[in-house]
């Protein structure tokens, strides 16, 4: 679909997936480790400002999605529903509640690297919309941004290899939305790591085996994440070589999901 071809009309049934979710609790998959009682509290109490669409990380990219629409559709009947969802969401306890839910102790791995990419993606949104609630929804949320770049900071350089999966812990899939976040905020250093990170792991990539995918639980191509990565990274005619070694014949087709109600399907 051509940019161009995504109109009003469009935009308006995804920003109603967003606005049906993002704040709709049950059902809820919670996913985190236990110290004592006290972690047995409802989504809302956890992690207040991202806690509904099933997951933390589904909520984060809801609210990524009523943002980009609003900022690309700001005339359209559902941006004022848009901002005022975002706005409940993004306050400075809420945010503050998330930082401690992220830093508690064996929390390490939480949403480590899908849902932190794609809060980093949020951050981004905002900085790139020239409007004064997103200027201040992004101030909101530099608390948990600090948390999360300090967090992937820690990680990325103890990471020894590449996870390839075609689920949401595959690297370079987060590691592309990492990027496009640092380049954007002007976050120079931890463009530097992401960059140097992701030459060690992929640049010396050939023959990636395409026709092994997607495998049963796959929602992602692990060989063409790796390829939408480095076209981020490597200049236009070392990644057409590059490319070429890497998947010197490309054939695919669409997936057939066999059972829509069943999430893994």
């Amino acid at each position: 679909m051509a940019a161009s071809d995504f109109d009003q009309i469009q935009a308006a049934r995804f920003a109603k997936m967003a606005l049906d979710c993002v704040h709709k609790e049950y059902p809820n998959k919670i996913a985190h480790s236990l110290s004592s009682d006290a972690d047995v509290k409802p989504p809302r109490e956890l992690t207040p400002a991202f806690f509904g669409c099933y997951d933390w990380h589904s909520s984060v990219h809801g609210h990524w999605l009523l943002v980009r629409l609003a900022r690309l559709f700001p005339t359209a009947p559902f941006a004022v529903d848009a901002r005022h969802i975002v706005g409940q969401s993004i306050t400075s306890d809420n945010i503050a509640q998330e930082v401690k839910y992220l830093n508690a102790e064996g929390r390490n791995t939480f949403e480590r690297p899908y849902g932190l990419a794609w809060f980093l993606q949020l951050a981004a949104e905002l900085k790139e919309w020239n409007d004064p609630e997103a200027r201040q929804w992004f101030a909101t949320l530099r608390p948990l941004e600090q948390a999360v770049t300090a967090r992937i900071t820690s990680w990325l350089p103890r990471l020894d290899h590449p996870i390839r999966t075609g689920e949401h812990n595959n690297t370079a899939f987060g590691m592309g939305l990492m990027l496009d976040y640092a380049r954007i905020t002007g976050n120079a250093d931890f463009a530097r790591l992401v960059e140097s990170r992701a030459r060690d792991y992929y640049l010396k990539d050939r023959n990636c085996p395409l026709s092994y995918e997607p495998s049963g639980e796959d929602f992602l191509s692990s060989c063409l994440a790796e390829a939408d990565l480095m076209r981020r990274i490597v200049p236009k005619a070392e990644f057409v070589q590059w490319f070429n070694d890497f998947l010197p014949r490309v054939d695919m087709e669409p997936t057939r999901v066999s059972d829509v109600t069943d999430g893994k399907l």
